[in-house]
């Protein structure tokens, strides 16, 4: 018997290879309102957050106009340019119709707002594959359970039978929190050594190793 019914990705950094325009449509926002330069490793460490908990990490002590203005300017040249550059990781969609294929449920739970999520499902028409999906506009930001703790309830299926796959610890922490299985995947915000020291029950080289190890672990 296998041990997994639904399977959650994280979206950017795990199926989308966007973690390169993230960062410079953080860096570009921060400019465009005066904000202090940041390292690029500042960026990459804090997606996956919220965008409230991502910009006050980003700019200490950051009041709501300042922040009402970074969201602005971030929106206007993610929708305008920056967030229309990237695509999925190489075989994703294969790997999600071969996962539908052998009847897992399969969900997303993404820091993106729903109208990002939705613009990037019809840009790389990979939406179709999933029978449910939560952002950060209906949930909680990572690591609180309630993305997962969702898309759980409404599929009907228990949290120890959810493996949550995702690039960043915030996503592994997120599973842990709602009594799930994480599994990390490099190639996206987080290296290996802070995957590492977040609850996990194995680190792949990537999603593209995805059923192999599904196949293992059953």
């Amino acid at each position: 018997m296998r041990p997994y019914d639904l399977l959650v990705f994280d979206w950017d950094g795990t199926l989308v290879d966007s973690i390169s325009s993230i960062v410079e449509c953080t860096q570009d926002a921060l400019a465009d309102v005066g904000a202090t330069p940041v390292d690029d490793a500042r960026v990459r460490h804090t997606i996956g957050l919220g965008i409230r908990e991502m910009i006050d990490s980003l700019v200490p002590e950051c009041d709501d106009e300042l922040f009402d203005r970074i969201c602005r300017a971030y929106r206007d040249r993610w929708f305008s340019a920056l967030g229309s550059r990237h695509e999925p990781f190489e075989g994703v969609g294969l790997l999600l119709e071969e996962l539908a294929a052998e009847d897992y449920l399969l969900g997303v739970a993404t820091a993106k707002s729903r109208r990002g999520l939705q613009t990037d499902f019809a840009r790389t028409l990979l939406g179709s594959h999933f029978h449910a999906t939560r952002t950060v506009d209906e949930a909680p930001a990572k690591p609180h359970p309630g993305m997962l703790e969702g898309l759980i309830e409404e599929l009907g299926t228990r949290p120890e039978r959810t493996l949550m796959i995702g690039d960043t610890a915030h996503d592994l922490e997120m599973a842990a929190n709602a009594g799930a299985v994480g599994l990390g995947v490099l190639g996206g915000s987080h290296d290996r050594e802070r995957l590492a020291r977040a609850p996990h029950r194995a680190i792949l080289d990537g999603v593209h190793q995805l059923s192999g190890w599904l196949s293992s672990a059953g």
